[in-house]
C-alpha cells in the first residue's frame, strides 16, 4: 500500500491541471503546514522564528514546469529579491534553487546567465546558494553545471540523491571541487533502470555517501527526516573525530520539528528547508508521497476552517 500511494501521488505531482487547480485553493489542502507562504515577504516572520529557536534556513521560490525564458527571468529575478532580502532583514538563511525553474529546459545558455546573476548577487551578501536536484533525466546537466560554476563561486552547494545508481560516482567526480553537497535519499519517481527501489538499497547507499563525502574532508548536508540515519551520522562522526562544524542536519518546514529542536538541544546544526511561492503543487504532492502519514497534512486542511 505505501508503495502504491507513493506511485500515486508522484503521478499527481506531475499533472499540470491539479496544479493549476491547486493554486486556486492553497492553504485549503494543507498547503500552508509545510510552504512559508506564497511570497518571501510572508515567509520572513517564519524564518525569523525558526533563527529565534535556533534553526538555521535555506528558502526555495518553489516553481515548477517553467518553459518560457520570460518566466524564467522573472524567476531569476525574484530569487535576487530574495537574496536582498536576507541581507537587509539579517536572516540566518540561504537559498535554495532548481535549475528547471531558470531556464535549464529551455536553453543552457540562459540558464548559465540566470545562475551567474543570482551568485554574484549572493556573494556580495555571503549568502550560500543551493542547486537542488531534480529527476534523472536532468542529473548529469545539474552536476556538470555545478562543477562549472564552483570554479568561481565558493559559496555554491548541490545535492546528491542516493537512490540512484550514479550517486556514489557523481559524488566522487565532484570531489576536487571542495563541494558543499547536501544527501538526500530522493523524492521523484523514477524506474529500477536508474535507480535503487527497495528502501534498504536506498538507505544503504546513503550511508556509504555520508560516509565518503565526510571523511572527504567536505562540508555536508544530511538532509533526512530518518532517525536511523541521523543516528548513523551521529556515530559515525564521534567514532572517526569528525567535528560537528563540518556537517548539518537538514529537515523540511513542517515536520519532525521536535527533532529539530533535541538536536539544536545536543548542539548540531539543524537547518530548515522553507520553501515558498504560489506554485507550491508539486512540491507538496512529493511530500505526500515520501511519507504517507503527511497525508493527514491535507485532510485536516481540507475539512478546517
Amino acid at each position: 500500500m505505501e508503495a502504491i500511494s507513493k506511485n500515486f501521488f508522484l503521478f499527481l505531482s506531475n499533472n499540470k491541471f491539479l496544479d493549476k487547480f491547486a493554486k486556486r485553493f492553497g492553504a485549503r489542502f494543507g498547503a500552508d503546514k509545510i510552504v512559508g507562504g506564497e511570497t518571501f515577504s510572508h515567509a520572513i516572520p517564519v524564518i525569523q522564528q525558526l533563527n529565534r529557536d535556533g534553526l538555521h534556513v535555506t528558502v526555495d521560490h518553489l516553481g515548477e514546469f517553467v518553459t518560457s525564458e520570460v518566466e524564467a527571468r522573472e524567476r531569476t529575478h525574484g530569487c535576487i529579491e530574495s537574496i536582498h532580502s536576507i541581507a537587509h532583514h539579517e536572516l540566518n538563511s540561504e537559498v535554495s534553487l532548481k535549475l528547471t525553474s531558470l531556464g535549464l529546459d529551455i536553453n543552457r545558455a540562459l540558464v548559465m546567465e540566470n545562475m551567474k546573476l543570482i551568485l554574484d548577487e549572493a556573494k556580495k551578501y555571503n549568502i550560500t546558494v543551493t542547486i537542488d536536484m531534480e529527476d534523472s533525466s536532468r542529473c548529469g546537466d545539474t552536476i556538470e553545471i555545478y562543477k562549472e560554476l564552483k570554479q568561481d563561486y565558493e559559496n555554491l552547494g548541490t545535492v546528491i540523491q542516493s537512490y540512484l545508481y550514479r550517486s556514489e560516482e557523481d559524488l566522487e567526480a565532484l570531489n576536487s571541487c571542495q563541494p558543499y553537497l547536501r544527501l538526500v535519499k530522493g523524492a521523484y519517481k523514477e524506474t529500477g533502470k536508474v535507480a535503487f527501489l527497495e528502501k534498504d538499497h536506498v538507505d544503504k547507499n546513503l550511508r556509504k555517501l555520508i560516509k565518503a563525502n565526510l571523511l572527504g574532508g567536505h562540508y555536508t548536508a544530511i538532509g533526512s527526516h530518518d532517525d536511523a540515519i541521523i543516528a548513523y551520522t551521529k556515530e559515525f562522526a564521534e567514532k572517526n573525530d569528525i567535528s560537528k562544524e563540518q556537517f548539518e542536519f537538514q529537515m523540511l518546514y513542517g515536520m519532525r520539528n521536535e527533532t529539530q529542536k533535541q538536536l539544536v538541544k545536543e548542539g548540531y546544526k539543524v537547518r530548515v528547508y522553507l520553501p515558498y511561492g504560489e506554485d507550491w503543487y508539486g512540491y507538496f504532492m512529493r511530500r505526500l508521497a515520501e511519507r504517507p502519514a503527511n497525508v493527514a497534512f491535507a485532510i485536516k486542511g481540507i475539512f478546517s476552517k
